[in-house]
C-alpha cells in the first residue's frame, strides 16, 4: 500500500503531500489545477520517461517521493536489496528528481538506482488505469494471467501439475536437440581431449615433481663442486685440509677455550661467554662430521643426470600445452577426463533423452488441453460478468470477448498451448478488435474498471489508480462508477482523479488540489477535506459554486447515497 507521496516543483504544483490510506481516495479540483500530476508522479515512480516540461518554471529541480509498505512475500524487496537498497520494516521508499537542465535520477531504499529499476519495484505493487497510460492489461502476457486468474482454484491446480512436467519434457528436448546439432563439435572436442588426456597420462606427471627434479638436477649438474667445497669446509673445521693457509677451526676455538678456563670463577658474566665458547666445539664437530658425510654421498652419475633433464622436459612440454603450472596440467587431465567419458557417453544419453521425450509429450500436450478447457470455460464467464458491468457504466450495447485460440502445430510453452486475447467492441454491429484499437480513451478507461471489479477478488495489485475513468460519462452511469471504485477498495487501495461529484462522494479519503493565482505565478497545493470540506467541493462540482445551497443539499445527498453521511 501506498503510505506517503510527496510533490515538489512538479508542474503548477508548488509543495504538495497526500497522506495515503487504505480504502478508496479521491483527488478532485478546477481545470488546470493540476490534479493529474498526481497520476503523473506517480508514472515517474513507476520508471516513465522524465519530462524536462514536467519541472515547475523558476525551480532548478522536481521531487517526487513515495512511502509505500510492501506486501508479503513481495519481489519489490529483493529487488531494491539487489540494488543496495534498504527496505525497513517492509517499508520501502523511491523517488525521483528531474533536473531544469534535463538530468534524472532515481532513488529505492536510499540507493541510487536506474529509472527502470523502479519499474521492477512498482511494477506488482500498483496497476495505473488512464486515458494516456500504457495499462497493464493491454500486454497478451497479462491478458491470459487475467484470465487465468479469473478461472480460479482449478487451473491454478492443473497448472501446478502441468508446469513441471512441462519443464522436465522441455529441458530433455533442449538437452537432445543441444547434442544432436552439436555432433561435428563434440567430435573434434572428443578428439582434442582424447589426445591430450593420453598424452598427460604416459607422462604420468606427479603432483609436486617439477620442484623435486629441479633440485636433483642442480645437484646432479653441480655434484664434482658440491663433493669439494664440502670436503674443504670439512678440513677447514676438522684440522684436516690440504689447503694451503686454512687453519682449524677447532684449534683456533680450543685455544680461546684455554685463555677463558685459567681465569674461571673470577667473573659470571665471562663465565658465561666460556660455557658458550665450549657450546662452539660441539657446534663444529657436528658440522664437520655432517659435511663429511655429505662430501662421501654425492654421486657423479652422468646418466642420472640426463634422466632427470628429460623427465623436466617431458613435464615442461606439459606445462606448456595444459598449464601453465603442474598443478593446472593434472586439474586439467582430471577434468578433461571427466569430459571424456561425459562424451564417449553422448550416445546412450542421446537414447535416454530420447525415450523421456517419447515419455513426457503426450503428458504435456494432454495437460495443456486440460488447460485450454478451463479457460474456454472461463471466458465465457468472464465476456459474460465484464459485459453486465459495461451495461452499468452507461455502455449497454458495449461487448468482451476473452478468445482462447490454439495455433496449428502448436509448441506447448510454460503455460499450455493458447493464445489469450480480449477483444472489444463499443457498440452493438461493430467489429470486436483488440483492447489498444477497439476503444476509445474514455470506453477503454471503463472497461479496465470493469475488468478490475470481476477481478477484484482475485487480483494481486494492492494499489488500482485510475485517472479520469468517468470521462465521457456523468448521471447514473457516474453513480455506479463510483459504487463500483468503492466495492473495488474492498480488495485494493483506490485512488482516482475525476471531475464528478457522483464518482467523489463514494470516496473514504477526498483531496482537492487547490489553485492559487496572483496574476504573476500560479501555484497548486493539495489539501485533504474534512466532512465539512466535503460538502463544500462537491457543490462547487456540482455547480461551480460552493455557497449554493441546492448544490450544497445535492452534495449531502450525494454522500448520504454513497454511505458517508451522517
Amino acid at each position: 500500500m501506498w503510505q506517503h507521496l510527496q510533490l515538489t516543483s512538479l508542474g503548477v504544483i508548488d509543495s504538495a503531500e497526500l497522506e495515503l490510506e487504505a480504502g478508496f481516495s479521491v483527488i478532485t479540483g478546477e481545470t488546470g489545477a493540476g490534479k493529474t500530476m498526481v497520476v503523473t508522479a506517480l508514472g515517474l515512480l513507476r520508471g516513465d520517461r522524465a519530462d524536462l516540461g514536467l519541472v515547475r518554471h523558476g525551480a532548478d529541480q522536481a521531487r517526487v517521493e513515495a512511502t509505500i509498505s510492501l506486501p508479503p512475500g513481495s519481489t519489490a524487496a529483493t529487488v531494491v536489496d539487489g540494488a543496495g537498497g534498504r527496505v525497513d520494516d517492509d517499508v520501502v521508499i523511491i523517488g525521483r528528481v528531474l533536473s531544469a537542465q534535463g538530468r534524472s535520477r532515481a532513488v529505492a531504499g536510499g540507493a541510487t538506482v536506474p529509472a527502470a529499476l523502479l519499474a521492477e519495484v512498482t511494477d506488482e505493487l500498483v496497476a495505473v488505469h488512464g486515458q494516456s497510460d500504457q495499462h497493464r492489461l493491454l500486454r497478451a502476457a497479462e491478458q491470459r494471467a487475467a484470465l487465468d486468474r479469473f478461472a480460479g482454484s482449478d487451473l491454478a491446480d492443473a497448472m501446478s501439475t502441468y508446469q513441471p512436467v512441462h519443464h522436465r519434457w522441455r529441458e530433455a528436448g533442449r538437452r537432445l536437440d543441444e547434442l544432436r546439432s552439436h555432433a561435428r563439435e563434440r567430435a573434434r572436442e572428443l578428439d582434442v581431449l582424447r589426445h591430450g588426456v593420453d598424452e598427460v597420462a604416459a607422462v604420468e606427471p606427479q603432483a609436486d615433481e617439477d620442484t623435486a627434479l629441479l633440485a636433483d638436477e642442480q645437484r646432479l649438474a653441480h655434484a664434482e663442486a658440491l663433493a669439494r667445497a664440502a670436503e674443504i669446509a670439512h678440513g677447514a673445521l676438522a684440522g684436516d685440509s690440504d689447503e694451503v693457509g686454512v687453519g682449524a677451526a677447532r684449534d683456533v676455538v680450543g685455544s680461546a677455550i684455554s685463555a677463558l678456563r685459567d681465569v674461571a670463577g673470577h667473573d659470571p658474566e665471562l663465565d658465561a661467554l666460556a660455557g658458550r665458547t665450549d657450546e662452539l666445539v660441539i657446534l663444529l664437530d657436528e658440522v664437520a662430521a655432517e659435511l663429511s658425510v655429505y662430501a662421501t654421498s654425492i654421486e657423479l652419475d652422468p646418466e642420472r643426470l640426463a634422466d632427470v633433464q628429460d623427465r623436466r622436459a617431458q613435464i615442461a612440454g606439459l606445462q606448456r600445452k595444459y598449464g601453465p603450472t603442474l598443478d593446472d596440467v593434472l586439474d586439467w587431465a582430471a577434468t578433461s577426463a571427466k569430459r571424456l567419458a561425459e562424451l564417449v557417453d553422448d550416445d546412450s544419453v542421446i537414447e535416454q533423452l530420447q525415450a523421456e521425450c517419447a515419455e513426457l509429450e503426450p503428458q504435456v500436450r494432454q495437460q495443456a488441453e486440460e488447460l485450454s478447457r478451463l479457460r474456454q470455460e472461463a471466458a465465457g464467464r468472464l465476456s459474460g460478468l465484464v459485459d453486465g458491468e459495461l451495461a452499468q457504466l452507461s455502455m449497454p450495447s458495449a461487448h468482451l470477448e476473452a478468445r482462447v485460440s490454439t495455433p496449428e502445430e502448436a509448441v506447448p510453452g510454460p503455460y499450455g498451448i493458447d493464445d489469450v486475447e480480449l477483444l472489444f467492441a463499443a457498440n452493438s454491429g461493430a467489429g470486436l478488435r483488440p483492447l489498444n484499437k477497439g476503444a476509445s480513451g474514455g470506453e477503454l478507461s471503463r472497461l479496465m474498471l470493469a475488468l478490475e471489479v470481476v477481478l477484484a477478488d482475485r487480483s494481486t495489485v494492492p494499489t488500482l489508480v485510475f485517472d479520469e475513468v468517468d470521462a465521457g460519462i456523468g448521471g447514473r452511469a457516474a453513480v455506479e462508477v463510483g459504487r463500483r471504485l468503492a466495492r473495488l477498495a474492498e480488495h485494493a487501495q483506490v485512488i482516482a482523479v475525476t471531475h464528478l461529484p457522483q464518482v467523489a462522494a463514494f470516496a473514504h479519503h477526498h483531496f482537492v488540489v487547490d489553485k492559487d493565482d496572483d496574476g504573476a505565478v500560479t501555484r497548486s497545493s493539495v489539501v485533504r477535506l474534512g466532512d465539512g470540506e466535503r460538502v463544500d467541493e462537491l457543490a462547487r462540482m456540482l455547480a461551480g459554486q460552493d455557497d449554493s445551497a441546492s448544490a450544497q443539499a445535492h452534495a449531502r445527498e450525494l454522500l448520504q447515497l454513497a454511505g458517508h453521511a451522517d
